[in-house]
C-alpha cells in the first residue's frame, strides 16, 4: 500500500490538470541508478500494462509496475512548503540507507546500481 498526503494529493491532482492529455494517471516506481542504488521516478503516464497494479489514493489512480512493488509498499508521499522552495517528499519504509539528497535508497536485500557520481 502507497499512502499520499492530503497536500500531496492536492498538488498531485493540480498537476494532473494541467495535462492535456486525457486518463492520465500517476504512476510511481523504482530505477536503478543514485547514489544509493535505486532512485525513485514519479510522473504522468496514460500507458497502461498488464505488468500494472492499480489503485485508487486520494481519489487518483496510481499505477506501480508488480516488480516495483517489494521496493515501495509503506511509501509515504507528502509535500511540503519552506520558504521560497517546496517540494514531494518520501518515507520509505523498505529503505535501509539514502543518500543525503532523499532521492535514492536501497533495501536490506538489495542494494541496485548505484551510480559512482555524488548527487
Amino acid at each position: 500500500m502507497i499512502n499520499i498526503s492530503e497536500k500531496a494529493a492536492e498538488q498531485l491532482k493540480a498537476m494532473l490538470a494541467e495535462q492535456e492529455v486525457p486518463n492520465m494517471f500517476l504512476r510511481i516506481g523504482v530505477t536503478p541508478g543514485g547514489c544509493s542504488g535505486f532512485s525513485y521516478a514519479m510522473g504522468f503516464d496514460d500507458n497502461e500494462s498488464d505488468q500494472d497494479v492499480y489503485m485508487d489514493i486520494q481519489e487518483m489512480k496510481v499505477v506501480v509496475e508488480k516488480e516495483n512493488l517489494r521496493y515501495l509498499d509503506g511509501l509515504e508521499i507528502d509535500f511540503e512548503e519552506s520558504g521560497m522552495t517546496g517540494g514531494f517528499t518520501i518515507n520509505n519504509p523498505n529503505a535501509t540507507a539514502t543518500c543525503g539528497c532523499g532521492s535514492s535508497f536501497r533495501t536490506a536485500l538489495d542494494a541496485g546500481k548505484p551510480n559512482e557520481e555524488p548527487c
